[in-house]
């Protein structure tokens, strides 16, 4: 079954050191990225911070729009597109920020916004070269 994702949905990377370390309950959603049930950004970012590691919220915002009535398929659909655009960054995380239906000239279309967000140990950013060296481990654990 598909998770359903809102406003302050987290997915996540399935990184098993990060998932274990901080004891996280995760529900499969597409590829490699998998819904952080129970826990919105907030009290990830507690917990996060508990352990010792810093959970890094991007200021960068991605948006995509679509035609039509919300929907839990149009919404998937749209954060597939996110995913896409941020894919290159290689952050391990993701949050939706907004999910908004509107209407023009009677015509109903929706936006999705979401943020990436990075969690590691250190308290200061890895460059783009450490995140893909991160991800290549990352790939290599999972098989």
């Amino acid at each position: 079954m598909i998770p359903a994702l809102t406003v302050g949905t987290i997915l996540i990377e399935e990184r098993p050191l990060i998932t274990e370390l901080l004891g996280l309950k995760n529900e499969p959603y597409s590829g490699n990225w998998s819904v952080v049930k129970t826990l919105d950004g907030f009290a990830l970012d507690q917990k996060i911070h508990a352990a010792g590691w810093t959970f890094f919220f991007m200021a960068a915002e991605e948006k995509v729009m679509f035609f039509g009535a919300l929907g839990s398929k149009k919404i998937r659909t749209a954060l597939q597109r996110i995913l896409a655009k941020v894919q290159h960054q290689d952050f391990n995380s993701l949050e939706i920020t907004e999910i908004v239906a509107k209407r023009f000239l009677g015509v109903p279309y929706a936006t999705v916004s979401a943020h990436s967000r990075h969690i590691q140990q250190s308290c200061y950013l890895d460059g783009a070269v450490q995140r893909q060296a991160s991800q290549r481990d990352a790939e290599r654990a999972r098989g």
